[in-house]
């Protein structure tokens, strides 16, 4: 990750994804004085996140593409996932 301070303008960038730097752009034009701080801090943790996800997908990428297993504990969710998928149809949900 990149030493240089986190901007308005490098937040923006790290998010990636246009709607979402639309969003933080408009909370941060909105936001009263006495919020900046907070507004900026949560949107530079939420880029920080951002940058360090797709850094850890290259990371996997690169180590499948290498025919290695990726680093790191593995929890397979499937069966929670399906049983969550069933109980939800059972309510009616499409």
């Amino acid at each position: 990750m990149s030493s240089e301070p986190w901007t308005i303008e490098r937040i923006r960038d790290a998010l990636g994804n246009p709607t979402l730097a639309q969003r933080f752009l408009s909370e941060i034009n909105r936001a009263p004085a006495h919020q900046l701080l907070a507004v900026f801090a949560k949107w530079e943790r939420i880029a920080k996140d951002t940058v360090a996800a797709a850094d850890r997908g290259r990371e996997i990428a690169a180590a499948e593409a290498r025919g290695e297993e990726p680093a790191g504990e593995w929890i397979d969710a499937t069966d929670r996932v399906f049983a969550d998928a069933a109980r939800i149809r059972s309510r009616g949900a499409a």
